[in-house]
């Protein structure tokens, strides 16, 4: 797609757009492997995860989207995700240079329509009270992101109950 290049910098107006099309297809891949999603999920740490999923079990899944190297390169926070879930992986354009990903992490390509799992994520498991909080912080995002589709007046309720 024209303007949608992986390798755009870092704050242009194609990055953002490049990256709600990998979250997109993020999303539909999960969706097949049976999880609910929700992008820009908040965690108690006030980090701001890409793409999170919870399936019927319980199993939490982090997902961070990068669509570039550079993109890559300036994150430092994506480590901290570990904490907050049972797998970490990573999902990059196909152009992307697998080479520079972290080995210890799953790897998803996505585009726009879906994405294709190369590699597993290492699993471990989640404290039971931390499984808990970030399953009632995913149910109340979904919730009140509904709630705000339905009602568009309401959104005075979200601070309160994400705090």
């Amino acid at each position: 797609m024209p303007g949608l290049r992986p390798g755009s910098a870092p704050g242009t107006d194609a990055e953002p757009a490049l990256a709600r099309l990998l979250a997109r297809g993020v999303r539909r891949a999960l969706g097949d492997l049976g999880f609910a999603t929700v992008t820009e999920l908040v965690l108690a740490s006030g980090r701001r995860v890409d793409v999170a999923g919870i399936d019927r079990r319980g199993e939490i899944v982090i997902v961070e989207v990068k669509t570039s190297l550079a993109d890559l390169r300036a994150d430092r926070k994506w480590p901290e995700y570990r904490a907050f879930c049972d797998a970490l992986l990573f999902a990059v354009p196909s152009e992307f240079p697998l080479q520079a990903l972290p080995p210890d992490v799953g790897l998803l390509v996505a585009d726009g329509f879906g994405a294709a799992l190369l590699r597993e994520a290492p699993r471990h498991p989640m404290a039971a009270a931390r499984r808990r909080a970030v399953t009632l912080r995913f149910a109340l995002t979904a919730s009140l992101r509904l709630g705000r589709l339905e009602d568009p007046a309401r959104n005075d309720l979200e601070p309160a109950l994400l705090s």
